[in-house]
């Protein structure tokens, strides 16, 4: 059994061992595994007793293990989950070190099917020993605690962990070795044959203070699809700070959206993280991120990406495992980050990518040929102040850069309190067009675009007359609230003309409605395409359906070609196109499928689904029931079986 690691009692954290045998005799057999107060209120006077996340199952939850002799602590929210049949627990990694064995007890009875090919539960391992706890650890949690309880406590919004980890963004607090799947409606297409993973960020560790969306450990949820079969894999990436916290049993590397609120927070977790620094703990050199965001493949590599480190080079075995490599860094030609959002041209099978901070350069833009041999840099001091770049685009000629209205904002932190990333209302956003291939920024040109607030981009080309680039794009409308308040922003997906004989830059918003994470069919990245695939904001970051746009359609029409929703109480996330035929030049573009991940609120499942990218309200072909709860994410990917077996 897992550690219930930590409870709020009485305003004190507590850590108490859990006893599986008197679990059991209290008639056990399903597991608490998420917790949603995360410890954020430990410096309230009261807790509130209202339940934040809804049972994944229809029973009640267990009363608690007798073997408790403190009084009853207030947990405000809980999770339950069926535990899933087990196949494999064995997983192997080139550079990374496997994760410690977990104590699991034997899995109840599952309330789906069971198939044919899936094996009984193995024993369970032997119990983890219990870590000794040394002065300068008990002084540095000491100290973490005195930060998050009375100097930075969880007070906003966007950074309260009751807030940002309910309903199913709440983490599963354990990986799920590759474990089958129940087809339960349609059939599955055989070119699925492959797998499609999902990143996003699951915390290791419950937080004990300030937690915002962007800040957990990245958690790859993998299925693998074999002639029509199919298995789930949920495993994290091994990045150094996960490796490292994991070593430690606590989390030691401060949360970067939400560590740092006003200058008092800054300072004194600054003074810690030198401390543990100093006392050996861990060592920013080899890298402190997350690689919770994205994934790409490139150069016969699959890359698990966060923008704040290098890239970590993952695989998928044969039996649906996920296995982390190492962090890459090109043979030391990449050092400090890399987006998140590389762009692959599908006919050259180039990479093209760029990193930006809070120094100048504030952008270096950089690229990889189709062996994945990492190009030199090109610097952009033309860039005059640190902007927040996540995203950009490419044509065959140029590639595309926003500065927008949120960026780094030193003064806001040490005056008002806020994050040091946020908005300046003053500042006129712009876009940066460089060619292709620059060697320097010597061609660089930046043209005004107001209320032009970009986060994602979707695609870009060249018109056949050479005098205009067109950027197909969401708008974030009402930005300030893009860090602090997803719920209240708006993205209108817009195309853009930029004129670049004139200078003259053109907008038409493409649809009214709001939404983001779109995608299209990954054969015509850096070329004019004529479909969109977009998830739709209820308000985001939940996704209650997708749209499919015609962006071909004359100006000041609504593009929308197809939707479909998801039903009540249920959300999805980004999706993903996969074309039936890609090696077909004649295939028709939307020749294919769209898929995504989608969680049942009110019933508590997980479910795989597979739409219909032709048909005009995006026809589910294929359901697939998981045998546990996948949480909301970020951005996924689609490798098919001839492409792993590269890896």
């Amino acid at each position: 059994m897992e550690t219930l690691r930590s409870l709020v009692w009485h305003g004190a954290i507590l850590h108490h061992p859990f006893d599986p045998e008197a679990w059991e005799a209290a008639g056990g057999g399903r597991r608490v595994i998420t917790i949603m107060e995360a410890l954020s209120s430990s410096f309230l006077s009261s807790f509130s007793s209202k339940t934040l996340l809804k049972s994944a199952v229809n029973p009640p939850p267990p009363p608690p293990p007798p073997s408790f002799s403190p009084p009853v602590p207030s947990i405000t929210s809980v999770r339950t989950d069926e535990r899933p049949p087990k196949t494999t627990t064995t997983t192997t990694t080139t550079r990374s070190p496997p994760p410690p064995p977990r104590q699991t007890p034997p899995a109840p009875a599952s309330s789906l099917p069971r198939t044919a090919a899936t094996p009984l539960p193995p024993p369970p391992p032997p119990a983890r020993a219990r870590r000794e706890t040394s002065l300068p650890v008990t002084i540095f949690n000491a100290l973490d605690d005195l930060i998050n309880s009375f100097i930075d406590p969880p007070v906003k919004y966007s950074v309260d962990p009751r807030h940002v980890l309910s309903d199913n963004f709440a983490p599963v607090l354990d990986e799920l070795p590759p474990t089958d799947c129940l087809v339960e409606s349609g059939s599955l297409p055989a070119c699925l044959d492959g797998a499609y993973l999902r990143n996003g960020p699951n915390p290791q560790f419950l937080p004990r203070g300030p937690y915002h969306l962007f800040d957990g450990d990245g958690m790859l949820h993998s299925i693998k699809i074999s002639r029509g079969r199919a298995r789930l894999c949920s495993r994290y990436v091994r990045t150094n700070k996960y490796s490292v916290e994991r070593s430690l049993g606590m989390p030691v590397v401060p949360n970067v959206f939400s560590g740092f609120n006003g200058l008092a927070a800054s300072a004194a977790r600054g003074a810690l993280t030198v401390a543990r620094m100093a006392a050996g703990q861990f060592n920013p050199a080899n890298g402190i991120g997350l690689a919770n965001t994205s994934l790409a493949f490139f150069g016969n590599r699959l890359y698990a990406l966060g923008e704040s480190d290098l890239p970590y080079e993952v695989r998928v075995t044969s039996d649906g495992d996920v296995e982390t490599v190492g962090r890459e860094d090109f043979d030391g030609k990449l050092f400090m980050s890399m987006t998140a959002h590389p762009k692959i041209d599908p006919e050259t099978g180039e990479a093209f990518a760029f990193r930006y901070g809070p120094v100048p350069p504030f952008l270096t833009y950089f690229r990889f040929n189709k062996d994945g041999q990492k190009q030199p840099d090109v610097p952009i001091f033309s860039m005059v102040r640190p902007s927040f770049l996540h995203d950009f685009a490419i044509t065959k000629k140029y590639a595309i850069f926003s500065d927008i209205q949120i960026g780094m904002n030193p003064m806001d932190m040490i005056f008002g309190g806020g994050s040091p990333v946020g908005t300046d209302p003053g500042k006129v956003p712009r876009l940066g067009i460089i060619p292709r291939y620059a060697k320097d920024e010597s061609e660089m040109r930046w043209f005004d675009v107001p209320g032009f607030n970009i986060i994602h981009a979707i695609n870009a080309w060249d018109e056949e007359d050479g005098d205009e680039v067109v950027l197909i794009a969401p708008n974030i409308i009402s930005v300030e609230h893009t860090l602090e308040r997803m719920d209240l922003i708006h993205a209108l997906v817009e195309k853009v003309r930029i004129n670049l004989r004139t200078g003259v830059v053109s907008r038409q918003p493409l649809s009214a409605r709001n939404l983001d994470l779109a995608v299209i069919n990954p054969g015509y990245m850096a070329r004019r395409n004529k479909y969109v695939y977009a998830a739709i904001g209820d308000p985001m970051p939940k996704v209650s359906g997708v749209v499919k746009l015609d962006v071909s359609r004359p100006d000041r029409q609504d593009c929308t070609a197809a939707c479909r929703m998801f039903g009540p109480g249920c959300y999805g996330g980004e999706p993903f196109f996969v074309a039936r035929e890609p090696d077909n030049p004649a295939a028709e573009e939307d020749d294919g499928y769209v898929v995504s991940y989608v969680h049942d609120e009110h019933g508590g499942q997980s479910r795989f689904l597979v739409m219909d990218a032709k048909s005009p309200e995006l026809e589910i072909v294929a359901s697939v029931r998981l045998p546990r709860r996948v949480p909301y994410g970020f951005h996924g990917l689609f490798v098919r079986e001839s492409r792993l077996n590269m890896a």
